[in-house]
């Protein structure tokens, strides 16, 4: 960026990008020196709670196993007004079905939109998913600014 710079964002200017769901990269923890995992997915936003839900289908050959409590950073982003922004929110990944959290999951999910995106190769009523959670542990909003604003 030449001639701008970035500006962070505070929580209602976060929570107005992000909506009731869309779209981003979910990147997750791997064991080692393995890269981590990447993957383009869709999600839920409960601005009211500050939390993330998650489709992930399941089965496939590139599928990621067991998700419950592994590490991942989660990244929005888009162009808004003529301006870039970017939301990273970091955290664990907690399965839905968890003791402890399936009631106000309920209540959440409710006030989401999770976009249905088709990419698979067979029909959506074939593809398993099950649903998690990210309750971010760090959460940070950019957008990028004019210098001479």
């Amino acid at each position: 960026m030449t001639d701008a710079e970035e500006v962070e964002m505070d929580a209602a200017a976060v929570d107005q990008f992000l909506g009731s769901g869309g779209t981003g990269v979910l990147s997750l923890s791997t064991e080692g020196d393995e890269p981590p995992d990447a993957v383009p997915v869709s999600y839920g936003y409960d601005a009211e709670r500050r939390v993330f839900h998650f489709r992930v289908s399941l089965g496939h050959e590139d599928d990621p196993g067991d998700l419950s409590g592994r590490a991942v950073t989660f990244v929005a982003y888009g162009d808004g007004d003529g301006r870039w922004r970017s939301v990273v929110a970091r955290g664990r990944l907690q399965n839905v079905d968890e003791e402890g959290i399936a009631t106000e999951t309920l209540a959440e999910m409710e006030r989401v939109d999770i976009p249905l995106v088709d990419v698979f190769e067979e029909p959506l009523r074939m593809v398993s998913f099950d649903f998690f959670r990210l309750d971010p542990d760090e959460f940070t909003g950019r957008r990028e600014s004019p210098v001479n604003d």
